[in-house]
């Protein structure tokens, strides 16, 4: 049996290799989005329990994703065309609205 240092580097090697065994069994022959779902669904219905933990974790993670599409297509710190408008902020007119939520106060004279 080893000791010391080389079966510290033995056993985290080991360690390693178990681990990255491990993950890439999950993923399965062919890792696919159709396997996934083939997966979550049987895990959904094995456990019902489950459904709305996935239900929140798609929409939080749809949600995410359609965030920072909005963030990349409309946000006027992000410049796409530099040579036709490098400073797409200097258009902005008065009435634009560049914030996600804008509260409008009506005051009546």
């Amino acid at each position: 049996m080893k000791t010391g240092a080389s079966a510290q580097i033995g056993c985290r090697s080991c360690l390693v290799l178990g681990l990255a065994e491990f993950f890439l069994s999950l993923l399965g022959p062919e890792p696919s989005v159709a396997n996934m779902l083939r997966q979550i669904i049987g895990q959904a219905k094995k456990h019902p329990s489950l459904i709305p933990l996935f239900v929140f974790i798609g929409a939080g993670g749809t949600g995410a994703a359609l965030y920072v599409m909005r963030l990349a297509l409309f946000n006027l710190d992000v410049s796409w065309d530099r040579k036709n408008n490098p400073e797409p902020w200097n258009k902005l007119g008065p009435n634009d609205q560049y914030k996600f939520y804008s509260v409008m106060w009506i005051t009546a004279n």
